[in-house]
């Protein structure tokens, strides 16, 4: 039998608070969080599994509306896979140019902070 994790194991696990594995749930960013007999929320391996793509999502700055849309799309199954792809693929666009963005902006830090070095050894 696979074991059940309370929402205070998920958060410890996970980094985010209580509050916002509720909101997450409470908005549908997740779902079908089983109850045990007294009310509390358990997690499954697949729950953390979402939770944590859901992060990655997070971490990549895709607004919560897309994640939400993807979490309704994966909801309704396989047939909404190829819609679910796109979207994936319109991010992940997105990631890379952000990426790049930031390889930019480092170059540029990487020039400066060298030309700091040559004026601090001309001191």
């Amino acid at each position: 039998m696979e074991k059940k994790l309370s929402i205070q194991d998920i958060a410890a696990l996970t980094g985010l608070s209580t509050y916002t594995l509720r909101y997450y749930e409470n908005i549908g960013l997740l779902s079908g969080i089983e109850r045990d007999a007294k009310g509390y929320r358990v997690y499954s391996m697949e729950d953390i599994s979402c939770i944590e793509f859901v992060i990655k999502l997070r971490d990549t700055d895709m607004p919560i509306s897309q994640i939400k849309e993807f979490s309704d799309l994966r909801r309704q199954g396989n047939s909404t896979v190829i819609e679910r792809k796109e979207l994936l693929e319109v991010h992940q666009a997105n990631v890379i140019k952000q990426m790049k963005e930031l390889g930019d902006n480092l170059i540029k830090i990487n020039e400066k902070i060298n030309h700091y070095k040559k004026l601090a050894e001309q001191a």
